[in-house]
C-alpha cells in the first residue's frame, strides 16, 4: 500500500508536458521558451531536425529545461504521433506559409487544413491531451466584404466574425489564400474537435512584434520593420492594412505566448480569442519609429492620415476572462525588435 502512495505522490510532482508544432518558427520558438521558463517539459516538431540554419536556437533553449525535438511533416499522416504522445497540452503553431504559390488551393489552403487535422488525429490517439491550442490569425476574421465595412464610423469585429471565403475566392485580394486557409482550417479543426470530444481553443493574433529565439523569421517581423528597412512588400502589407481598417493592429510576441498558455490552463476557456493589444494608425507608427530610430530616416507622410477607423478588432473576450497584456505602448512593443531585426539581417545596422 505504501508503495502505491509514493508513486501517486511522484505523479503529482511530474512536470506537465506540452507539445509545440513548428519549433523552428518565430512564434513556436518564443512559445517553447516561455513554456520551459514556466516549468513545462516540452516536445517540439520541426520539418528537418538536421537543418541547423533554421534550428540552431534549439540547443540554447534546451539549456532552459527538458526539450525534445521530433521530425514531423504536416503532410504525413501519423507524423505527429510520437511528439504528441503523453502530452497534456498541444499548441498547433506550424503552418505552411506560401505566399508565392502558383496554385494556392493546392499548395497553401489544402495543406494547411490537412496538416491541422493530421496533428489533431495524433491528439486523439494520444488520449492524454487536455486541450489543443490552435494558432490561427486575425486574417480569418477581418476580410469581410467591403459593403459590410460600415460607414466610416468604426465597425468592430470580434470572435463571431469570419472572413468571407466566397468573396475572397471570387475577388482574390492580396494574401486571399492565406485568409481562406485560416478560416477553413479553423472550421475543420472545430468540427473535428467536437466530433472527437477534444477541448479546442483558437488564438487569433494580429501583427506580431518583438524578439524571439528563432534565427530566421518571415511574415510579421519583416512587415513590422518595413518602415525602418524600406522593404517594399512589407510596407505594402502595412499600407494595405491601414487602407482597409484605418489602423495597424499589433501585439508583442511575449504577450501572444502568455495568452496561449493562459488559454491552455484556464479551465473555462472556449472557442476563439482575438489577441491584439494596440492599434495605432500607420502615420502614428511611422512618427513613433522616426523619433525613436532617427538613423533610419523613416518616411512619415502617408495618406489616410486623419481617416476614422472603418474596421477595428476587439480583444475584449480575452481580457474579460482575466488575461492582462504587458506590452501596451509602442515603446514596449518595439522594445528589442530592432536588435532582433539586425540579428536576422532584416535591418542593415
Amino acid at each position: 500500500m505504501a508503495g502505491d502512495m509514493s508513486s501517486s505522490a511522484g505523479d503529482s510532482n511530474k512536470k506537465k508536458t506540452a507539445c509545440v508544432t513548428g519549433g523552428s518558427g518565430y512564434i513556436g520558438s518564443a512559445l517553447i521558451k516561455l513554456l520551459l521558463e514556466e516549468g513545462y517539459a516540452v516536445k517540439t516538431t520541426v520539418r528537418n531536425p538536421d537543418d541547423m540554419e533554421k534550428n540552431s536556437h534549439i540547443k540554447g533553449l534546451q539549456q532552459l529545461g527538458p526539450l525534445t525535438v521530433f521530425r514531423a511533416d504536416m503532410d504525413e499522416e501519423g507524423s505527429f504521433d510520437d511528439a504528441v504522445a503523453g502530452c497534456d497540452y498541444v499548441f498547433l503553431v506550424a503552418a505552411p506559409l506560401n505566399f508565392e504559390a502558383q496554385d494556392p488551393e493546392k499548395e497553401q489552403i489544402e495543406p494547411a487544413v490537412r496538416g491541422t487535422l493530421n496533428a489533431m488525429r495524433s491528439c486523439v490517439k494520444a488520449g492524454t491531451v487536455r486541450r489543443v491550442i490552435l494558432t490561427s490569425s486575425v486574417a480569418a476574421v477581418i476580410n469581410i466584404r467591403p459593403d459590410l465595412q460600415g460607414d466610416g464610423h468604426g465597425h468592430v469585429l470580434d470572435e463571431d466574425s469570419w472572413s468571407d471565403v466566397e468573396y475572397l475566392r471570387a475577388n482574390k485580394p492580396p494574401i486571399w489564400a492565406h485568409c481562406v486557409s485560416k478560416v477553413l482550417l479553423e472550421k475543420e479543426a472545430s468540427r473535428f474537435a467536437e466530433e472527437h470530444g477534444i477541448s479546442l481553443v483558437t488564438v487569433l493574433p494580429v501583427i506580431v512584434v518583438g524578439a524571439a529565439p528563432a534565427p530566421k523569421a518571415r511574415s510579421s517581423i519583416v512587415d513590422c520593420l518595413s518602415l525602418l528597412s524600406g522593404d517594399e512588400a512589407g510596407l505594402a502589407m502595412l499600407k494595405g492594412i491601414q487602407k482597409s481598417f484605418g489602423e495597424v493592429q499589433l501585439v508583442h510576441v511575449d504577450d501572444l505566448c502568455r495568452a496561449e498558455l493562459f488559454l491552455a490552463e484556464a479551465a473555462a476557456a472556449n472557442g476563439r480569442y482575438i489577441c491584439s493589444s494596440l492599434n495605432p494608425t500607420l502615420v502614428e507608427l511611422a512618427r513613433f519609429l522616426a523619433q525613436k530610430y532617427p538613423q533610419y530616416g523613416v518616411k512619415t507622410n502617408f495618406d489616410d492620415d486623419e481617416e476614422r477607423p472603418r474596421v477595428g478588432v476587439s480583444s475584449e473576450k480575452l481580457v474579460r476572462e482575466g488575461f492582462q497584456y504587458r506590452h501596451n505602448t509602442l515603446d514596449e512593443i518595439y522594445d528589442n525588435v530592432v536588435e532582433y531585426g539586425k540579428a536576422l539581417g532584416i535591418l542593415p545596422y
